[in-house]
């Protein structure tokens, strides 16, 4: 029996399909990698039963992300970047009535949720992670254009099914003709060839290792030992990442979820969910986008207009700043006079920002420069500390007029959105260890 699903509305006005099935002291939501349709899954028995046990354990809720499935479609160019879905979840949970849950990340949804624990730990009770890893290989560059030539000339065929199966989705049912068949309908019910392979490609470009340190939520991280799409090494990677986190390793060669050693994945969560203890979430830390701003050659400038010319160079500047602060839901820190410092949840808003912010200005005959870099911060009232901070600092100090300089880990998380960048090189940051490369936003 398919559940009901509903529509949750996101801030932007797209459509996430979602289900909410079963009960429990707890919620759990499913972000179940790659292309879904939360209906098909209910047409497989075997799949069907993983997922009935499993909301035995919390009410658990299942979604399409937008462009896949049930949920709105959406033009190839606008695929939702790992910060989407995490509004996309956040306005999931907000429709379910969920103000905290578990997130499981399952294969290419792990890299969404882990970015997710780290952003709201207010809104994450744990995580767990199953079969995934915090980049998304496949293969060479010629292997990959090889596998997207076939995904556009045979997606949702049963050939194309056969080969995925074999290849690194469930070897052990590849020559199930069931299970061929159901997967090449659930596949065409759950994207288009274009979108399917739009989502690879933006995928390709993820990588959130560089986060797992500021998750500090319970985390569990399960691997298959001959896992063929995201090897148990990478999983074991992803534990050691986390302060505190606990890795399993299974046998088995399947990397669907619910087959193989399905039910030994089930034991595992179930178990790790009654030993959870849903306490307040600690705010002191969390994975935040920090953005510096400062006016090139201030002071000459101060000494051309005066004191009163400056002050009133000075209002203005900080209106338009502030303005684009509300536009992208960044929050001021602090206004050190002809700059700014801000906070972002997401790193694409915080370098949409930088540019709205360094064109808006220009008006004024004056020319800005940014840093920004990802990681995580220490709330202390109003103010954020710690090396993400600094860091993000020194990248502004080494930005040109008109520049936007960001770190590796900024350009990492955005893959797949529109923001195109221009490779600056390595470089020492004056206190802080080790060599960090850099990039520039690339001209409109």
């Amino acid at each position: 029996m398919i559940p009901e699903t509903r529509y949750a509305k996101t801030v932007d006005g797209v459509h996430i399909a979602y289900q909410a099935v079963g009960g429990g002291a707890v919620d759990i939501v499913a972000a179940i990698g790659w292309t879904t349709n939360i209906e098909a899954m209910w047409e497989e028995p075997s799949l069907a039963r993983w997922l009935t046990r499993l909301s035995t354990f919390g009410r658990l809720i299942i979604f399409d992300k937008r462009g896949v499935g049930l949920s709105d479609r959406v033009p190839e160019s606008q695929l939702p970047t790992l910060e989407t879905r995490m509004d996309d979840v956040r306005a999931v949970m907000d429709a379910a009535g969920s103000e905290r849950a578990v997130v499981f990340g399952i294969s290419e949804g792990g890299p969404m949720s882990i970015a997710f624990a780290a952003t709201y730990p207010e809104r994450t009770i744990a995580l767990v992670l199953f079969g995934t890893g915090t980049t998304w290989e496949v293969g060479d560059s010629a292997e990959f254009t090889a596998y997207i030539e076939d995904m556009d000339r045979s997606w949702g065929t049963e050939e194309f099914a056969r080969q995925e199966l074999r290849d690194w989705a469930a070897p052990s049912l590849a020559e199930d003709e069931r299970m061929v068949a159901w997967l090449a309908s659930y596949l065409r019910r759950s994207a288009s060839p274009g979108a399917a392979i739009a989502l690879e490609r933006m995928n390709r470009g993820i990588d959130v290792t560089h986060i797992l340190p500021a998750i500090h939520v319970p985390t569990l991280v399960v691997s298959r030992t001959e896992d063929m799409a995201f090897t148990s090494q990478q999983g074991r990677a992803i534990a050691e990442g986390i302060p505190g986190a606990r890795f399993i390793e299974h046998p088995g060669v399947d990397h669907f979820f619910w087959v193989g050693e399905g039910d030994r994945l089930l034991e595992e969560v179930h178990r790790f969910v009654n030993e959870i203890r849903v306490e307040e979430a600690e705010l002191d830390r969390v994975l935040a986008t920090v953005m510096f701003t400062d006016i090139v050659g201030s002071t000459r400038k101060a000494a051309e207009l005066g004191d009163h010319g400056w002050l009133a160079l000075v209002g203005e500047h900080d209106a338009k700043v502030r303005a684009q602060l509300g536009r992208f839901r960044g929050r001021e820190v602090d206004n050190a006079g002809d700059g700014f410092l801000a906070t972002f949840d997401g790193p694409i808003r915080a370098v949409r920002c930088a540019m709205a912010v360094r064109d808006s200005v220009r008006d004024l005959g004056i020319e800005l420069r940014a840093g920004l870099h990802t990681g995580e911060v220490e709330l202390d009232g109003e103010k954020v500390r710690g090396i993400a901070v600094h860091i993000g600092s020194r990248i502004a100090g080494l930005a040109g007029p008109s520049e936007i300089l960001v770190s590796s880990t900024v350009k990492d998380l955005i893959a797949g959105s529109a923001v195109a960048f221009e490779e600056r090189g390595q470089h020492g940051l004056k206190g802080v260890p080790g060599e960090w490369r850099l990039y520039a936003v690339a001209p409109d």
